[in-house]
C-alpha cells in the first residue's frame, strides 16, 4: 500500500525518473508500478497463484471490470510486472474498431507480436525470442552429442519434434521458422526479416520471400490461433514459461455496428473456450472493460453463452469480492485513497529531488488532500475520474515548481485550473454535465 519514505530512498534513480516522467505527461507508467500500487494487495495471492498455474502449463482467463479512472490500465501493467518477474512474456493490446478489431483474430495476433515484450527486450521482442529459441535448440542438440557437421540436421529434427502438436493445426508456423533459419544461415537478412514478419502475422510480405521459405498467403482468423499455440511453445522452450496477453478497452465493442459487435463477442467466447480447453498452455489472457460492457445490453449480455461464462456475483459487499473469480472489479478511487496515492508520489519524488525537505514541508499531507479535493471538485465531484489529472497536476504544477523555485509556495502562488484541452475525450464526456471548465 504505497511507498514509505525509507523505501523511496532505496529506489533506483532510473525507475523513479521513469515513473515521475510518465505521471508528468498524464500517462500510466510502463514500469515501476509496484512503487505506486495502492489497494491491490487484496488481489496479490490469487493472481500470483494463477500466474504460477500458467507457468506450470495451465491456462487462465480473467476479466477486469472498472469504471473509467478506476485504474484498469494500471492494474494490468502492474500484473504484467509481476508476470515478468516470473520471466513471462507480456503483450498489451488496445482493442479498437479500426486498428485492432476483436473479431479478426489474425489482427489481434499481429498486434500481440508487435507489442510482445520480456524483462530483457522491449516491443517487439519476437525476433530476440525466436533467436533465443534456435540457440536453445542448438544447445540441446550439442548436449545430446551432435557434431558440428550434424548440428543443422539435429536442430531441424528438434524443431519438428517440439512443434509436432502445433503443426497438426498450423503447419506453416514450423515451415516459416525453418525458412527464417535457412535465410539467416545463407546470410540473406532481407529474406530472414520478411519471413519473420510473416510469422508475426504481418500482411503484404514480399512474394519472393514467402515462396523462398515455402509459405503461402497471409495469416487468417483460424491460423492465428495455431500461431499463438506455436508462439507459446517457442517461448516456453527458450525460458519463458508463460505469456500474459491483455486485451484492453474491450468496451469499445459497444460502439461498433451490431453485426461487427456480434462477431467480436463470439470471437471472445471462442477465445475463452480455447483457453479453458487447455489448447494454450502458459497463456494468461486478461480483458478489461467497464461495468456497462459486462452488464449492458450492448455488451456481453448480447451473447448469452458469453454472459454465462463471465457471470460473477457482485451483489455482496465489495470487501468480500472473490479475487479468484473469472471476473474481478476494481473499486475505484475515493478522496482518501487518492490522497494516499498523492502522498506516495510526493515521497517518491522527494527521494530524488534537489530540495526534498522543502517539498515535504510545502506539499504536506494536508495540502495533497486539499489538491485531491480541488481536482475532484473541478471534475464535478467525480473523484473516480480524477487520478490521471490529479497526478499530472501534482507532479507538473506543484512538485516540479517547489523543487526548482525556492520562493514558490503552492498555497500562495498556485490556483488550480482545469482546461478542457487537458481532458481526454472520456473525461470530458463523463464530466461535461457537471462542470463549467476554465478554458
Amino acid at each position: 500500500m504505497g511507498v514509505s519514505t525509507a523505501r523511496s530512498s532505496q529506489i533506483s534513480a532510473a525507475r523513479r525518473r521513469g515513473v515521475i516522467d510518465a505521471l508528468r505527461r498524464g500517462a500510466v507508467p510502463e514500469s515501476g508500478l509496484d512503487l505506486l500500487a495502492t489497494g491491490l494487495d487484496r488481489f496479490e495471492v490469487a493472481l500470483d497463484a494463477e500466474l504460477d498455474a500458467a507457468a506450470s502449463g495451465g491456462s487462465v482467463f480473467k476479466a477486469v471490470r472498472g469504471e473509467y479512472g478506476s485504474g484498469k490500465t494500471f492494474f494490468t501493467r502492474w500484473l504484467g510486472e509481476r508476470a515478468k518477474r516470473r520471466n513471462f512474456a507480456v503483450a498489451e493490446i488496445q482493442i479498437s474498431e479500426t486498428e485492432t478489431p476483436l473479431h479478426r483474430l489474425e489482427t489481434v495476433y499481429r498486434r500481440l507480436t508487435e507489442r510482445l515484450t520480456t524483462a530483457s527486450f522491449p516491443p517487439s521482442a519476437l525476433r530476440p525470442v525466436v533467436d533465443a529459441w534456435f540457440y536453445a535448440l542448438e544447445e540441446d542438440a550439442l548436449a545430446a552429442g551432435a557434431s558440428e557437421e550434424d548440428l543443422a540436421d539435429e536442430v531441424d529434427r528438434l524443431l519438428t519434434a517440439r512443434l509436432a502438436e502445433v503443426s497438426r493445426k498450423a503447419s506453416m508456423f514450423a515451415t516459416a521458422l525453418r525458412g527464417y533459419r535457412t535465410a539467416l544461415t545463407a546470410g540473406d537478412e532481407t529474406t530472414a526479416a520478411a519471413v519473420l514478419a510473416w510469422l508475426g502475422g504481418q500482411p503484404h510480405v514480399a512474394a519472393a520471400a514467402r515462396h523462398g521459405a515455402g509459405v503461402r498467403g497471409d495469416l487468417d482468423h483460424f491460423g492465428a490461433l495455431g500461431f499463438l499455440q506455436g508462439l507459446l511453445t517457442v517461448l516456453r522452450d527458450c525460458g519463458h514459461p508463460g505469456l500474459l496477453v491483455v486485451l484492453d478497452e474491450v468496451e469499445t465493442l459497444q460502439r461498433v455496428r451490431s453485426d461487427v459487435r456480434d462477431k467480436a463477442l463470439n470471437a471472445l467466447r471462442q477465445l475463452i473456450d480455447e483457453v479453458h480447453s487447455g489448447r494454450f498452455p502458459g497463456l494468461y489472457l486478461v480483458i478489461t472493460g467497464t461495468p456497462a460492457f459486462y452488464d449492458g445490453r450492448q455488451g456481453v449480455q448480447r451473447l448469452a453463452p458469453l454472459a454465462q461464462r463471465l457471470a460473477t456475483d457482485f451483489t455482496t459487499d465489495p470487501r468480500f469480492d472473490n479475487p479468484r473469480a473469472v471476473q474481478v472489479r476494481l473499486p475505484g478511487f475515493t478522496l482518501e485513497s487518492l490522497t494516499g496515492l498523492g502522498i506516495t508520489i510526493r515521497d517518491l519524488y522527494a527521494a530524488g529531488a534537489d530540495a526534498p525537505e522543502r517539498i515535504k514541508a510545502l506539499a504536506d499531507d494536508a495540502y495533497i488532500a486539499d489538491l485531491a479535493r480541488a481536482v475532484g471538485g473541478a471534475l464535478g465531484g467525480k473523484v473516480g475520474v480524477a487520478p490521471r489529472l490529479f497526478l499530472k497536476k501534482l507532479v507538473g504544477d506543484v512538485l516540479d515548481r517547489i523543487d526548482q523555485f525556492p520562493d514558490f509556495d503552492p498555497r500562495e502562488h498556485y490556483e488550480l485550473t482545469v482546461s478542457g484541452t487537458e481532458l481526454t475525450d472520456v473525461e470530458r464526456n463523463l464530466t461535461a454535465d457537471d462542470i463549467d471548465l476554465d478554458v
